[in-house]
């Protein structure tokens, strides 16, 4: 009886084809890569155009390379040399570079040079195109920022606290030696009074130097302490003090940067996998969105997302000439130049402030009775009105001006006679009568921010901020693993985030 064998589908790896498949007939319809082809083809490349010279040898088309550069960024390939070989590894690459093979220098040239000026306009274009089809809504916004770690070295930082330590130090050591001089000195060799420090820089302190060591360096009487002690500063005082002036001038306005990524500055990351809030060179990353299609994108070097709002606006409108009709964004932008923008701009604005959703709760407003914005304001007289009944008059006014150099006016107030009052101590710790400052400007815009933001509209929009734009965050840093830059430098890591904007947008559409 003959044994039954299994049968086997047949299998030969040298069998030649008359008519060999395509990669068009490998490509399935409604995939991915096929809406990365599509959505660029529509798009207009002359800007990307410019950034090639019309002498030299050929060159991939632009077109290729951003059909492979986004695709990779939907797919969470990042890095050029990866790209480089799905091109010839993985048959969606081939398909989008029609067997073309560019290598990982070609496409790291093309995504930090050839993309700096024209990858904005690309990104509209493609805003545009979802706005055509009704998938968005370009006046309508919910805003928000998250840090993402720069591609530096965590510990190569230079301090702006630890540069004025340092010239502090120098300018006493500077200023002891040179009274140790006025001391010793002769009747004949009198050394003047030492230079005025207010302001220290390189000439002033080699000029220093140079004098010290003109009374003192060759001078018997001289102790070999203060010998040695002047020449360590004459070796190296003039060359720190230079190299602090050059940091200086990177920091500008800045507390801190990474010598490896001049632009990065450090902050406190909220992935942090060391859970120990260490700060790490980062970039403060604003995305305006609209059903979680990303809409307008900026990166910032200040940590605080409250100063960034008024440049993240100013580039909305200049990427679609359109003043915004809506914006909802959370409390870390209700800041009173903010506010007083939005209202010039007759922009309704769904923006919390610091308390509001501590003024929601009646155990905080219990507890918090004293609170300033708890008294009682009497308009005739102009005068609050303290728990105990006891009038606190206007005093005077001042004006204050805050890091952006926005202009707020204070009034102060005073009660009359804390001394004798039974609350004394729990309605306020300072000594002497109690002085309260009324911002009223901010208090007339937060009154507004509470009644729109409590309205029916105000509701749902809050409502779907919290799951249009935060989890557009959570997707790029969980879902597609982009939680550090690869490229360094200001200029191309907004290119980074343009392209994850796109990536961002046709995944959404293609979803």
């Amino acid at each position: 009886m003959a044994i039954k064998q299994p049968i086997f589908k047949p299998y030969d790896q040298q069998q030649i084809l008359a008519l060999p498949p395509s990669l068009e007939e490998l490509i399935p319809q409604g995939h991915p890569v096929r809406i990365v082809n599509e959505v660029i083809n529509k798009l207009n490349i002359e800007p990307l155009l410019k950034a090639y010279h019309i002498r030299g040898s050929s060159s991939y088309h632009p077109q290729l390379l951003l059909k492979v550069i986004v695709y990779g960024y939907v797919t969470n390939i990042y890095s050029s040399r990866k790209l480089a070989a799905a091109c010839k590894e993985n048959v969606f690459f081939m398909w989008l570079s029609a067997m073309s093979y560019p290598d990982h220098n070609t496409i790291n040239r093309f995504r930090g040079v050839r993309l700096k000026n024209a990858l904005r306009n690309v990104f509209e274009d493609v805003v545009k195109l979802l706005s055509d089809e009704g998938l968005l809504s370009i006046e309508e916004i919910n805003t928000d920022g998250t840090k993402i770690e720069a591609n530096a070295n965590k510990y190569t930082f230079v301090w702006k606290k630890s540069i004025q330590t340092n010239k502090e130090k120098m300018k006493k050591q500077l200023v002891e030696i040179w009274e140790y001089a006025q001391q010793i000195a002769g009747q004949e060799d009198k050394m003047p009074d030492p230079p005025d420090f207010t302001t220290i820089d390189s000439e002033k302190v080699k000029a220093t130097v140079d004098q010290l060591n003109e009374k003192l360096a060759d001078k018997d009487y001289v102790s070999k302490k203060i010998k040695a002690k002047l020449k360590h500063i004459t070796k190296h005082y003039p060359e720190n003090m230079a190299k602090y002036e050059q940091q200086e001038a990177v920091l500008g306005e800045r507390n801190s940067y990474s010598k490896t990524d001049q632009d990065a500055t450090f902050m406190r990351m909220k992935d942090d996998h060391m859970k120990n809030g260490q700060l790490k060179p980062g970039y403060n990353v604003q995305i305006s969105t609209s059903n979680q299609f990303i809409v307008n994108y900026t990166i910032h070097t200040d940590a605080n997302d409250t100063v960034t709002l008024p440049a993240h606006l100013t580039q909305h409108e200049a990427s679609y000439g359109k003043v915004l009709k809506v914006v909802t964004a959370d409390a870390g932008y209700g800041s009173e130049e903010n506010y007083t923008l939005l209202e010039k701009m007759r922009t309704t604005a769904f923006v919390k402030y610091a308390l509001f959703d501590k003024e929601q709760n009646e155990n905080y407003n219990s507890k918090h009775s004293f609170a300033t914005n708890k008294l009682f304001y009497n308009q005739q007289e102009d005068c609050y009105i303290c728990p105990m009944g006891q009038h606190m008059y206007f005093i005077g006014v001042y004006t204050k001006e805050t890091a952006t150099g926005f202009k707020q006016g204070i009034k102060k107030y005073q009660a009359q006679n804390c001394a004798n009052c039974p609350l004394n101590g729990a309605c306020h710790k300072s000594k002497g009568n109690r002085v309260i400052e009324i911002n009223e400007n901010l208090n007339r815009l937060k009154q507004k921010a509470f009644v729109l933001l409590n309205s029916e509209e105000g509701i749902q929009r809050r409502k779907k901020r919290c799951f249009d734009v935060e989890p557009t965050f959570g997707n790029i840093k969980q879902n597609h693993h982009f939680r550090r830059f690869m490229l360094r430098g200001k200029e191309k890591v907004q290119i980074e985030i343009g392209l994850l904007a796109i990536a961002q947008n046709i995944r959404k559409k293609a979803a």
